[in-house]
């Protein structure tokens, strides 16, 4: 599965422990993130991440753009609810393109959580059938 990575500046820490938490699962799936969640999540784990531009020079649209053509299977988008972003519009583009392609999304930690068991137990599998590779 494709999985897609992105995180605020206040949340990219998080990021890190999660993936390196779940590394051995992330590690059997194509993972791709913005440039800095990217580039830290490679270096804490040693996984291979397919980095895109930065959020705020274009990345989470790049992402948007794979979402859109249905090459993104599961979206692991690490929000600040706390703080106010310029990048809003862009925010709720990612969201709704995720429901209109049906993609599980997660924006904290509990749900990514859930969908990351969720690949292990085989709840995606459907994800095959609708992007086939």
């Amino acid at each position: 599965m494709n999985i897609a990575l992105i995180s605020d500046d206040s949340k990219k820490e998080l990021m890190v422990q999660f993936c390196i938490a779940y590394c051995g699962i992330l590690s059997k799936h194509d993972i791709c993130a913005t440039a800095t969640t990217g580039r830290l999540v490679s270096e804490a784990t040693g996984l291979e991440v397919q980095k895109y531009l930065s959020g705020s020079h274009g990345g989470d649209q790049q992402i948007a753009a794979r979402i859109a053509c249905n090459e993104i299977d599961v979206l692991l988008y690490f929000r600040d609810p706390l703080t106010t972003s310029s990048n809003e519009a862009n925010e709720n583009t990612l969201l709704r393109l995720c429901d209109v392609h049906n993609v599980p999304v997660a924006t904290n930690i509990a749900t990514a959580e859930v969908i990351i068991h969720g690949l292990v137990r085989g709840d995606l599998d459907w994800r095959n059938i609708v992007n086939p590779k």
